[in-house]
């Protein structure tokens, strides 16, 4: 496991992958997979689950710890679900739009982008933001690029499991421009009160969740939420929500510990630190 109290000493590499051409709210809140490509891993979703919206049902915050369905507000737009080659299977992660200064990026588990098995990236992915019952507010926006770390593709390094897309342009925007973007927060502790957000495979809605994260190890980060199975891989962590100026501070994608963890009650996501400033920071380069 890396130490936080050290620099990276290993050579820093990443995997970039082109991916094919374009694909052609309310107020704040107060408080998987059908592609073909590769098999399930973690809290990503599994091909032949039905979508249907069952409990949580909830339309305001529940208890702390247990998942509701959130409203759609400018912040949960941000939030959505991951395809593979079209929207016509299984949505199978979640990802979340983050700012950048080519305005058009994603953070998502490297696990939800780049197949083991097959050793490479999946291809073909589309994001649909603010999913709900089949609707698209904003239709659905092909990856261009996929950008994790080297380490993660050769040895899947849990500590590793975060990946960022880069999108094409839709109708001549960013989508950074359509739904506004958090920012990403790096070494942040481990005690954070946060909102996750995620998409079930089993459900054509979201579930949020509020609790404070704990350390699980130097590496990882540990929280208590119920109902996150299978679709919520990559679902960001959200702290720090500013109503006025409209933004969070993602410190944590759920996956890592094993893919997320076994357990639909309990999360896990890599800590944030200077390997994921460095592949963020790879991420705009390459844009």
């Amino acid at each position: 496991m890396r130490s936080l109290a050290r620099k990276s000493v290993l050579p820093m590499t990443f995997i970039v992958v082109m991916a094919a051409a374009v694909v052609g709210y309310a107020a704040e809140e107060s408080d998987t997979r059908g592609g073909t490509g590769h098999s399930s891993f973690g809290k990503s979703g599994e091909a032949g689950q039905d979508p249907q919206d069952q409990d949580p049902a909830a339309t305001a915050p529940a208890d702390i710890g247990n998942a509701y369905t959130p409203r759609r507000t400018e912040q949960n737009a941000r939030v959505g679900v991951v395809f593979e080659k079209n929207d016509s299977g299984d949505h199978f992660c979640t990802a979340s739009v983050v700012q950048s200064p080519g305005r058009n990026m994603l953070i998502t588990a490297a696990h939800c982008a780049f197949d083991a098995d097959a050793g490479s990236t999946v291809d073909d992915l589309l994001f649909a933001p603010d999913y709900r019952d089949g609707e698209e507010p904003t239709g659905l926006w092909k990856v261009k690029k996929v950008i994790v770390d080297d380490r993660w593709a050769k040895k899947q390094d849990e500590d590793l499991d975060v990946a960022f897309l880069l999108l094409d342009k839709k109708d001549g925007e960013q989508i950074q421009d359509v739904l506004g973007g958090n920012t990403l927060g790096i070494d942040r502790g481990f005690d954070n009160e946060v909102k996750i957000t995620g998409y079930p495979t089993s459900r054509n809605t979201p579930i949020s969740c509020q609790n404070r994260t704990t350390k699980y190890s130097d590496t990882q980060m540990r929280v208590q939420c119920t109902d996150f199975e299978g679709g919520t891989s990559g679902s960001p962590w959200l702290a720090d929500y500013d109503p006025k100026s409209h933004t969070g501070t993602v410190i944590g994608v759920l996956g890592g510990h094993e893919g997320g963890g076994d357990e639909d009650d309990i999360s896990y996501a890599a800590y944030f630190d200077d390997d994921v400033a460095e592949l963020y920071k790879h991420a705009q380069d390459e844009d």
